[in-house]
């Protein structure tokens, strides 16, 4: 099969590998007809993550056709079209019991945090991504569902991870009815964050980025406010300023680990391998938001350690929450969104990609070229 795969920081390139194969009896075999790039898939394309190895391939976004399953699998079926959370996880353990599906005790055994997620290094457990044209799917009864027949095809793959990571960090904000939240990072995740801040009774939402076509995005698709912090002297005075010097009640991290921090944070993320990135945005949103109020983090960091402004957290009372979306237990409300035109996820789709070009994809996505939010890799002509 034809599959994207890695050769070290910037360099991916498409290849033949072998057809995975049913490797345990609750595994299927997916023939993807969909997949994407994500905002995280950078942090391994620039070499932030830790043990990603040459021959990985990257993509934990995908929907496709169930091609096999194995002879324990009961709820799908050869010829099912599903969409697959990027949670890898066995359903049954005791944080998976509890709803924590990513953060299963059971299928990642490199890490003791995050469960497992395809394609995202060997941190994450190792498992080959959907930027191919066939991927394995462990834990086929609990992760995958089936693509209800009313539901757009890329609205279920934006499910997949974007929009459920984007509403999941809205949930983590506790937004209390009128409360003022402010999101950092316009990216998908960002966007849907926003968006959803007003299901959940925000009476204002403020987006802050640096580049022009991802505000006027905020704006046209999330309908909120935006400040560029390019143009700002200090991003958390002005956020003072425009809050009656108090600051939001909300702040959402959806940038993460590569915001644009200064040279120092990358040469010691990047190259030496000291920090889990540039930290630059969680330390805004502890600032900007006000006393007592609350800090959602839902951009990746990597598993090392970040300077965050740790004391000024402790010292103003802020509560923060953080986590990978348990992806699946979003759906039904998701779905529901979505069936009564609430979201329209398949609106931040800027770019549609064939899986033999995916190398111009990651660069345009990184360099953020053409006006690019979102780009989705189409497969054997696949519109």
């Amino acid at each position: 099969m034809k599959a994207m795969t890695y050769r070290g920081p910037y360099k991916i390139r498409v290849e033949d590998k072998p057809m995975p194969t049913i490797e345990h009896p609750n595994d299927a075999i997916v023939r993807v007809q969909l997949a994407a790039i994500c905002g995280s898939d950078l942090h391994l394309y620039h070499g932030m993550m830790p043990d990603t190895r040459v021959g990985h391939t990257f993509g934990h976004e995908f929907i496709g056709v169930v091609e096999q399953v194995g002879p324990s699998v009961q709820n799908l079926s050869v010829g099912d079209r599903v969409m697959v959370p990027f949670n890898i996880y066995c359903g049954s353990c005791w944080f998976c019991s509890r709803g924590l599906f990513s953060n299963c005790h059971n299928v990642n055994p490199n890490a003791t945090a995050v469960g497992g997620i395809y394609g995202y290094s060997h941190t994450c457990g190792g498992f080959d991504g959907g930027q191919a044209e066939y991927v394995r799917v462990p834990f086929a009864d609990v992760g995958p569902s089936i693509i209800p027949d009313w539901m757009d095809d890329t609205d279920a793959l934006m499910c997949t991870d974007a929009l459920s990571t984007g509403y999941f960090g809205a949930q983590l904000g506790d937004i209390v009815e009128g409360d003022t939240v402010v999101v950092f990072g316009a990216g998908p995740v960002g966007l849907y964050a926003a968006a959803s801040s007003w299901l959940m009774g925000a009476g204002r939402v403020i987006v802050v980025d640096h580049l022009d076509f991802r505000l006027e995005k905020a704006r046209t698709f999330a309908h909120a406010e935006t400040i560029n912090f390019a143009e700002c002297d200090d991003i958390v005075v002005q956020m003072k300023k425009t809050t009656d010097f108090l600051g939001a009640d909300v702040a959402i991290d959806a940038v993460g680990a590569e915001a644009d921090g200064n040279l120092i944070q990358h040469v010691s993320a990047a190259k030496f391998k000291l920090q889990g990135g540039s930290p630059i945005a969680l330390n805004w949103a502890i600032d900007s938001v006000r006393k007592g109020g609350t800090v959602s983090v839902v951009g990746a960091y990597g598993p090392m350690f970040s300077a965050i402004k740790y004391g000024d957290a402790l010292n103003k009372g802020l509560t923060i929450h953080g986590n990978q979306a348990p992806v699946k237990r979003q759906w039904p409300r998701l779905f529901s969104h979505i069936q009564n035109g609430h979201l329209t996820p398949r609106d931040v789709v800027t770019h549609r990609i064939p899986l033999e070009h995916i190398a111009d994809g990651y660069h345009m996505f990184s360099a953020k070229l053409d006006g690019i939010i979102k780009p989705v890799i189409t497969f054997g002509g696949a519109a």
